[in-house]
């Protein structure tokens, strides 16, 4: 199956790294996106947040998680006591996937063949960072790194172990802007971030840690 390994470099920083994808074509994705929205964050950020692939804001504008569920998030960040300025966001998924009708596009959930095509990026990612935990927002995010058999409704807020780092799962902060009841899906999502920011009780390190 091709994928995005040929593009990746085999050394270098994170710069270089979102140098390199800018030109990714390693699946077909980047023919109708505008461009690699790639992570951002320090390179020696402690937590990092994983989503499932940019929205149509994120693809205008080129920067991870500057949309309406990135707003959200970054308010639930606040009240968790977890600065955004400490961690490394990134999605799973680089390129914009969508349908389009008439002047909308309209997002569509990127496939297991598009998933597995971008996992180098996100382990490069990862070799360069070296997080303690990451943190999946949504189903996507977390399959691709914990495997098809995970279950977020199943696992979520819990802490899971990998040979690299360890892993909490929650839902997508887009999740909760479509949840019947916005006021209790916010108040739980904010909960799985504390949890997660449990882990560091002296506070995180790093920028603005």
């Amino acid at each position: 199956m091709p994928d995005a390994t040929r593009y990746v470099p085999p050394d270098g920083d994170l710069d270089d790294l979102r140098e390199a994808a800018r030109g990714c074509h390693g699946c077909d994705l980047y023919r109708h996106a505008t461009q690699t929205v790639f992570g951002e964050g320090p390179a020696d950020a402690q937590v990092v947040l994983v989503g499932e692939q940019p929205g149509d804001q994120e693809d205008r504008e080129g920067h991870p998680f500057v949309g309406p569920a990135g707003r959200l998030l970054d308010r639930a960040l606040a009240e968790a006591g977890i600065d955004r300025d400490a961690v490394y966001v990134t999605n799973a998924v680089k390129h914009f996937k969508f349908v389009e009708r008439g002047k909308r596009r309209i997002h569509a959930q990127p496939g297991r063949t598009e998933i597995v095509a971008c996992a180098p990026w996100f382990e490069a990612e990862m070799r360069i960072v070296r997080p303690r935990l990451v943190v999946c927002l949504g189903s996507i995010a977390a399959k691709a790194i914990l495997g098809q058999s995970f279950r977020v409704t199943a696992q979520r807020g819990k802490l899971i172990s990998t040979e690299e780092y360890e892993v909490i799962a929650t839902v997508h902060p887009s999740a909760v802007l479509r949840a019947p009841d916005r006021t209790e899906a916010y108040s739980a999502f904010v909960e799985d971030l504390r949890a997660a920011r449990s882990m560091f009780p002296t506070g995180l390190p790093g920028t603005g840690g």
